[in-house]
């Protein structure tokens, strides 16, 4: 590190500058959330109130799967060719713009359905694109053995944008149907303050400017499937697990709710859901799950398989909402070893694709769970339901417990040619939040935002 004798620089000075950068970029990446939170729950609440129709409010989950899926690796792409604080401050703005058109609709007294969904499509993509690049960011912000402590913020970061977003847009939503909207427009302003504030710059090498050709747009799945760990546990824990997680939560709603009847045993379940998540984040510091990640994956699979095997005879509300808080931060601390493990192993002019590649498959499958689990509640009933699935949680748990190919995870990179350049306050100093992730680090892993998490 470069000093002057004129003025010289105290010793913590580079710890305080990357310590003072990631609380910029946490508390931004809060404020997106918490706002995108805030009005997830408002806009089929409006589209109900406008429409009457069920079918229509349902338009929308659809359409926001379809247009991240669609979207995910052309954004990695691009996260991974600009500099990426840029970006963020761009995908706030649009965020902006967005929220604030149908704010102004709503306080009018109608939101068009055709304005909705280009919300809610400009919304998907928008988010695609800030986490790649968020991700990117943290990689350039925060040292290399301090990622597993960062990841885990990040998780909780999530949970509490989760569990209290919802609550104030249905607050906001009951006062006017405009205010979660407003307040989301309000938000994603302050988020942008805090990415304003920050001095880091993280540009990646060799790129700038790069075309989107396929093999640019499918780089991030080649690299994930030539390391045989990433590969076992992306194909296993990511896309089965996940499919089966989400059949698994809407059982344990439909089973809870007695058919929709009651909404208070389904309520109970969503809130010992999300704290299942926050005790797993507040875990991670202790437990180091980024040193403990395959036992973790594996953990994850067989607690599921026995917790969806006791439902099958108990189906109390109070037992689902305890067994899948259990599952669920399990699933948290596998998650958090997963995500440090893909920013240490992956190269930095690669994490925006690599990111984004990792969500794909994640995501592939995954709104097809509810679909498999109404299916099969309606015609065979929930213990039957809940039969199956603590079938293919088993099958996935003895993947992960024996496959070969997880008894060695990927090392981490040296990186060397990174250009993950910070830009501090004009000084040369490169040196001062820039991450060379040694590479005698050696981090067992598996997947962080798999079952559920917050990227960035």
């Amino acid at each position: 590190m470069k000093t002057t004798a004129q003025e010289p620089r105290p010793a913590g000075e580079p710890k305080r500058r990357s310590s003072r950068e990631f609380r910029l970029l946490w508390i931004s990446g809060l404020l997106a959330s918490l706002s995108a939170q805030t009005s997830s729950i408002a806009l089929p609440l409006l589209i109900l109130r406008q429409t009457g129709s069920a079918t229509q409010a349902g338009t929308i989950g659809t359409v926001a799967v379809g247009a991240s899926l669609l979207t995910m690796l052309p954004a990695g792409a691009l996260a991974d060719t600009v500099e990426r604080r840029r970006l963020m401050l761009w995908c706030g703005l649009g965020g902006v713009l967005t929220a604030g058109a149908l704010a102004a609709a709503v306080a009018r007294g109608s939101a068009p359905m055709p304005l909705v969904l280009l919300v809610v499509t400009a919304g998907a993509v928008i988010t695609g694109l800030y986490g790649s690049a968020a991700l990117g960011m943290l990689r350039t912000v925060v040292p290399a053995d301090q990622l597993g402590t960062a990841s885990s913020r990040l998780q909780a970061r999530g949970a509490a944008a989760r569990l209290v977003g919802p609550l104030l847009g249905g607050l906001l939503f009951s006062w006017h149907t405009f205010l979660p909207f407003a307040a989301e427009s309000v938000g994603l302003v302050a988020s942008m303050a805090c990415l304003a504030a920050m001095r880091t710059r993280s540009a990646p090498a060799g790129r700038r400017g790069g075309g989107f050709d396929r093999k640019e747009l499918t780089a991030g799945l080649t690299f994930l499937w030539r390391e045989p760990y990433l590969r076992t546990v992306l194909l296993v824990f990511g896309i089965g697990m996940n499919a089966a997680f989400g059949a698994m939560t809407f059982a344990a709603l439909a089973v809870s709710s007695d058919g929709g009847r009651s909404g208070t045993g389904s309520g109970f379940v969503v809130s010992l859901t999300a704290a299942g998540s926050l005790v797993g984040a507040f875990l991670a510091p202790r437990v180091r799950p980024e040193e403990h990640a395959r036992f973790l994956v594996t953990a994850t699979c067989w607690a599921c398989a026995g917790a969806v095997a006791v439902l099958i005879v108990f189906q109390q509300p109070v037992v689902i909402g305890l067994l899948t808080a259990v599952c669920i931060a399990f699933a948290s601390l596998a998650n958090i070893g997963f995500l440090t493990t893909l920013l240490l192993v992956t190269p930095s002019a690669m994490v925006g694709r690599v990111e984004s590649a990792a969500g794909f498959l994640s995501s592939l499958v995954q709104p097809l769970g509810p679909v498999a689990a109404g299916a099969l509640i309606t015609v065979w009933g929930p213990s039957t339901a809940f039969g199956v699935l603590a079938v293919v949680f088993a099958v996935c748990a003895a993947t992960v417990t024996f496959a070969p190919s997880m008894r060695h995870a990927p090392a981490a990179v040296a990186d060397p040619g990174s250009s993950d350049v910070p830009d501090v306050s004009g000084s040369s100093d490169a040196s001062d939040a820039s991450v060379t992730p040694a590479a005698a680090a050696s981090p067992a892993a598996a997947p962080a935002g798999l079952v559920e998490g917050d990227a960035a």
